[in-house]
């Protein structure tokens, strides 16, 4: 399981979202005061309520905190002060330039699968080549919002079609879990305990070795079509030094052919389902 300690409601104080980063981040308040150069005194006067903190005190915590921007918002309004980090939705106008590079990105991919996600993996936008990987699967799991590790992971998904698929489970599984390590976030954890429950369908595939400059660097992600196994690795693109909290939780995850015969059967694919 993968649970973790209740964080802080709105309600709570500052001190009590502070001290749940602090321990979520395995600091002492010796070591937080360290990073942050604050006295450790006066750390602990703000952790229990005693004293209260500036704006730029909340911010330098949540910064040397790594806290991501949706929860120092949370932070900065449990202080009293307003937010900072806007949350916006990707169809908003204001973040039109944000969607069309997106929107570049994934179809320069082409004739190469890519898509879009959210913070909690749900499927934002995919160039013209994902619809394909994902016939067969059932239409409750490719009903919006589609969300692409359930739907990678279902017995009734894509699952039975991973041709390694053990590897590519425990590769995912283990992502999430450095995910929420790094977030926090209960939705993620449970959204990990749920994949990690599925059955893993007992079919078995000819599956192509990896070459061997790329076993030692990429887990692959092997998928059996019609056409044989393809084999892909993929890589995850993010906004650099974002501002907005969408934009921060927003990752582009792009998938490359792993061999020749992948690069021929996908361009054969693109061709057919734009002619």
């Amino acid at each position: 399981m993968t649970s973790q300690p209740t964080p802080p409601t709105a309600a709570d104080s500052f001190g009590a979202h502070l001290r749940h980063w602090r321990q979520h981040r395995r600091l002492s308040q010796l070591d937080l005061a360290h990073e942050a150069q604050v006295s450790t005194r006066h750390l602990s006067y703000v952790e229990t309520g005693r004293a209260e903190p500036s704006r730029e005190m909340v911010l330098r915590l949540a910064e040397r905190l790594d806290v991501p921007l949706r929860e120092r918002n949370t932070l900065l309004v449990a202080a009293g002060y307003a937010p900072m980090y806007r949350q916006r939705s990707l169809d908003d106008p204001a973040l039109a330039p944000a969607r069309q590079a997106v929107d570049l990105v994934l179809k320069g991919h082409e004739p190469f699968p890519a898509l879009a996600v959210d913070r909690h993996w749900n499927l934002v936008a995919h160039n013209a080549l994902v619809p394909l990987l994902m016939e067969g699967a059932s239409i409750e799991l490719i009903t919006p919002p589609v969300n692409v590790l359930r739907l990678s992971l279902h017995p009734d998904g894509l699952a039975p079609r991973i041709a390694n698929l053990p590897q590519w489970r425990a590769h995912l599984l283990e992502r999430l879990q450095q995910q929420i390590a790094a977030t926090g976030d209960a939705t993620l954890a449970s959204l990990h305990d749920e994949l990690a429950a599925y059955p893993t369908p007992s079919v078995s595939h000819d599956t192509p070795a990896m070459h061997h400059e790329l076993a030692g660097v990429a887990v692959p992600f092997q998928y059996a079509s019609p056409q044989g196994v393809l084999s892909f690795i993929s890589t995850t693109t993010i906004f650099g030094t974002p501002v907005d909290v969408t934009l921060q939780e927003l990752a582009v995850e792009s998938f490359f052919p792993a061999d020749a015969h992948t690069a021929a059967v996908l361009a054969a694919m693109a061709a057919q389902a734009s002619g």
